[in-house]
């Protein structure tokens, strides 16, 4: 250890002393024995204190995190977009490896922030339903369902799939629908595991954690993602065909990344770290294996066959899914959220981006930045 930091702890130790007390003490002073027991406890205490600093390391690779930068910020400007967010994680560890937050505000050029406390409503809660529903074992992911010509009627409301105007999908596995992320095979699913009991499927999110952690070290103001659910009073009949498909919620980013890094780590999930510590599990297995298994098989399907294919690499095998809500303000939240190697993971990244107005598209925006980060660590 330098020298210059024992002889600064020496001082400070000095000029907290009692000097009046030890010029009464001349004898026990001069005690070099006494003194230098005296030296040895302070400096002893200063050591740890300085070992105590350095387990503080920062989990963040500084290198990917300027990459990242660049890369949102280049997609946010093609997208004349309000804000955005990319975080990268280990995904055995939890260690936050890239977390950049960027808006524009009054001038041109993106600025950094520290948005990541931000929640709002996300369509990456569909790949969550699905898993919810075969853990029920009603469903199984080969099963059809007919999503007719886009549109469905639920009370006075109508539930719509995003290519409803070309005549909508008309029969197709549950697979498949997660895969085109329509909204009537998500729902329709929920209706076969669920029936008219939903608050099984509030009490199954529980159970596998979804929406945590309440709190991460690093990230000021996070607060637990909040859900309308059945023992609400703002709870309606048509409010479970809408919170099973993104809405009637709010949650962050890195608490949504969570729940795809415990699928990518098997079922187990893993507190975030933004500081390297022991991995901390919060949910040794959110679902069955089987199950887990069933839905990692198919987050592949979404990039290989399905909307999720701008997220392919060329490099290696991904897995991962799309997201787009339509925020009250006509504003949207385009996502996609994933992780590879698709059949070993080590990573999990999820890229946030809100915009004004259409197009608008997590495969095509969101998913295209994912696979940009994906390409440069595999360089």
């Amino acid at each position: 250890m330098d020298n210059r930091f024992y002889s600064s702890c020496y001082l400070k130790y000095l000029q907290e002393l009692d000097m009046r007390y030890c010029e009464r003490n001349t004898a026990y002073m001069k005690n070099g024995v006494t003194i230098g027991i005296f030296i040895l406890i302070i400096l002893t205490s200063c050591q740890f204190k300085q070992q105590e600093v350095k387990q503080q390391t920062p989990t963040i690779d500084s290198t990917l995190q300027v990459k990242a930068t660049s890369i949102l910020e280049n997609k946010l400007s093609e997208l004349n977009a309000l804000f955005g967010q990319i975080i990268i994680m280990e995904i055995q560890t939890g260690h936050i490896k890239v977390m950049v937050g960027l808006e524009r505000k009054d001038s041109a050029d993106y600025q950094p922030c520290e948005n990541f406390s931000q929640a709002h409503e996300s369509a990456l809660i569909q790949s969550i339903s699905i898993l919810a529903a075969l853990e029920t074992g009603k469903v199984k992911l080969s099963d059809m369902v007919d999503v007719g010509n886009g549109i469905y009627s639920i009370q006075d409301r109508e539930l719509k799939d995003h290519n409803w105007h070309r005549g909508g999908y008309d029969e197709i596995s549950i697979k498949q629908g997660l895969a085109s992320s329509s909204n009537i095979a998500i729902y329709k699913t929920m209706e076969k595991a669920f029936g008219d009991d939903a608050q099984a499927y509030f009490n199954l999110l529980n159970n596998m954690n979804y929406g945590k952690p309440d709190s991460i070290i690093g990230i000021a103001n996070l607060k637990p993602a909040y859900f309308v659910t059945p023992k609400d009073s703002g709870w309606s009949d048509t409010a479970f065909a809408w919170f099973c498909i993104g809405y009637n919620q709010t949650i962050t980013p890195i608490q949504m990344l969570t729940f795809y890094n415990a699928i990518a780590n098997s079922g187990k999930m893993v507190q975030p770290q933004l500081y390297k510590d022991s991995t901390t599990v919060i949910n040794p297995q959110i679902a069955s294996q089987a199950n887990i298994d069933s839905l990692k098989q198919t987050l592949e399907y979404v990039v290989t066959d399905g909307l999720g294919q701008p997220a392919k690499s060329d490099k290696v095998q991904v897995a991962g899914k799309t997201g787009t809500v339509q925020l009250e303000d006509g504003s949207y939240i385009v996502e996609f959220c994933g992780y590879f190697p698709a059949t070993a993971p080590q990573y999990s990244i999820i890229v946030s981006i809100h915009k004004k107005g259409l197009p608008a598209s997590g495969g095509l925006m969101a998913g295209d930045v994912f696979r940009q980060m994906v390409d440069y660590i595999n360089e």
